[in-house]
């Protein structure tokens, strides 16, 4: 089933504020930018851990924008996020960006990845609800 030009525009919109933000920040530590070695001096994480972090955010970053490996880039992506959250948290800082960027990955993987709408089902309507239902233990079986 091809996609809706919404969906097709909705996850060509996800992506790119995906890409962005995880390819600018994975850069600036790849190249060492003085604002990012005084925002990780900041939060007390070693120096020599900013290029080994912005490898692995470029990674992440790969694996997602690979249609084979979307799931597995969203799910690293999500974990690098985890500990984004978790560092601003510690260090009294804006995490909100973090967990709005996550929600951005996995929305945009929901919509590119149709195994993961069926794996997380969201429901809308009357239709909807009637299918949920009758998928309950005892209730007819749901028709694809």
């Amino acid at each position: 089933m091809n996609p809706s030009r919404r969906t097709t525009w909705a996850v060509r919109i996800l992506t790119t504020l995906v890409i962005l933000p995880f390819t600018l920040s994975g850069i600036m530590k790849v190249m060492h930018a003085p604002m990012v070695v005084e925002g990780f001096t900041r939060m007390k994480i070693p120096e020599g851990a900013i290029l080994f972090i912005g490898i692995v955010e470029l990674s992440c970053l790969a694996l997602y924008l690979v249609p084979r490996t979307t799931v597995l880039g969203t799910l690293l992506l999500t974990g690098y996020l985890g500990g984004a959250v978790l560092a601003n948290i510690i260090n009294r800082s804006d995490f909100i960006h973090a967990l709005v960027i996550g929600l951005i990955v996995w929305a945009g993987a929901w919509l590119r990845v149709a195994e993961l709408r069926t794996l997380i089902p969201i429901y809308q309507g009357k239709e909807s609800t009637a299918r949920l239902s009758a998928a309950k233990p005892g209730g007819p079986a749901i028709q694809g």
